[in-house]
């Protein structure tokens, strides 16, 4: 059985439940032991015994979160050392410990173990609550809380004694990538009630899903990287999401989860809903699959007004851009302008790393500006992709 114990938590591949909890100290006569744990025997003492060492730990360990990875399981711990001259060897060790499975990530259950045994710590500085020697039955029905409160609900409220806590289990999301000036938020949800700083408050009121970064900073009177960073903030938590910026001279490709808008009812009902010119009426579901599926390299959004009389059909072609982008149902395709020989003026910019809405918001120049001086120079060739 191989075994490390590291300072931060061993990354896992899956979210998993907390399998077991449980508690245990350093006894002045029997050494390590678990003095409660949920469910019962959970944990042999067998196991224990080999990686108590890991747990009950040195100083230089105490206070810090503390993973064990074995082949089965995973053992997440927080070790607190209370210095009193009333122990019996003037100090109480103790350690309260998750377990998850092997493979199972435990990063978002770091904060809580550590909140926990704070609490726990709290309570023993308060009345002995953990070493009076009836700890088992004190602590069992604390311990059965938590594991099933956290399991099913992600959070847990205690409040024995005088000492009350609350214990949230955080989602751990992935950093999201850098806020570009062409971008364009759109909310996915409703910005939950929170005391949000004032860049947020400022910002948030010109985020409409079609006014792109550079414009919402002017707009706000924020600058330009506070609105990024404010952006990025709000896409990290889920609630706004980014999509290329509408115009009618842009070119989308379907994609094949474009496939799942035939069968499945619920995703129907929501673009039926969004894609809609009037909350009164919603148009047919034939006609926007139609429409979506004319969406095709070559043809633009005008091209598609022109050929389906978006108004009669009842959709909106913002909306029906917006949805389709946020599903995954299309994506963009760019263009790339690429000047040939020498360069001067804006064409410096047209070396095929910058598509046309990087380089309108970049230089001021707007799109129809741009797209009539890329169509009269000859030395500019367009890729697309």
């Amino acid at each position: 059985m191989n075994s490390t114990t590291t300072k931060k938590t061993t990354s896992g591949t899956k979210e998993g439940p907390i399998r077991c909890i449980f508690f245990c100290e350093f006894h002045h006569t029997a050494g390590p032991i678990i003095s409660c744990q949920i469910p019962e025997n959970y944990i042999s003492k067998e196991l224990f015994d080999s990686i108590s060492v890991y747990i009950i730990t040195k100083a230089e360990l105490q206070k810090s979160t503390i993973t064990i990875t074995l082949e089965d399981y995973k053992v997440l711990g927080f070790p607190v050392k209370i210095d009193n001259k009333n122990y019996a060897r003037n100090a109480f060790y103790f350690n309260l410990c998750f377990v998850c499975d092997s493979d199972a990530r435990t990063v978002q259950y770091e904060s809580v173990v550590m909140k926990f045994s704070e609490y726990l710590t709290s309570m023993e500085v308060e009345s002995s609550f953990l070493s009076s020697g009836k700890s088992n039955a004190k602590l069992s029905p604390i311990l059965r809380k938590v594991l099933e409160d956290l399991n099913t609900r992600g959070e847990c409220a205690l409040t024995e004694g005088p000492i009350a806590t609350h214990l949230k289990v955080c989602q751990i999301r992935s950093d999201p990538d850098a806020v570009l000036d062409h971008q364009v938020p759109v909310f996915v949800k409703e910005l939950p009630p929170h005391q949000w700083d004032l860049t947020t408050q400022q910002v948030t009121p010109y985020i409409d899903g079609f006014n792109h970064i550079a414009r919402i900073a002017a707009l706000s009177d924020v600058d330009n990287n506070l609105v990024k960073a404010c952006v990025q903030n709000l896409v990290y938590y889920g609630v706004v999401s980014l999509v290329p910026l509408f115009q009618y001279g842009n070119i989308y490709s379907t994609t094949p989860k474009l496939r799942s808008l035939a069968h499945d009812t619920d995703l129907q009902k929501r673009c039926l809903q969004e894609v809609a010119r009037s909350h009164r009426q919603n148009p047919n579901l034939r006609d926007v699959f139609r429409t979506y599926s004319a969406m095709t390299r070559g043809t633009t959004i005008k091209d598609l007004c022109t050929r389906f009389n978006m108004t009669n059909l009842k959709i909106n072609e913002r909306k029906l851009v917006q949805f389709g982008m946020l599903e995954g149902l299309i994506r963009r395709v760019h263009k790339y302008p690429i000047v040939l020989g020498e360069s001067a003026g804006l064409q410096k910019v047209f070396t095929g790393n910058f598509n046309v809405d990087e380089i309108c918001c970049a230089t001021g120049v707007t799109s129809q500006q741009l797209e009539e001086k890329l169509e009269r120079d000859q030395n500019v060739i367009l890729l697309w992709k």
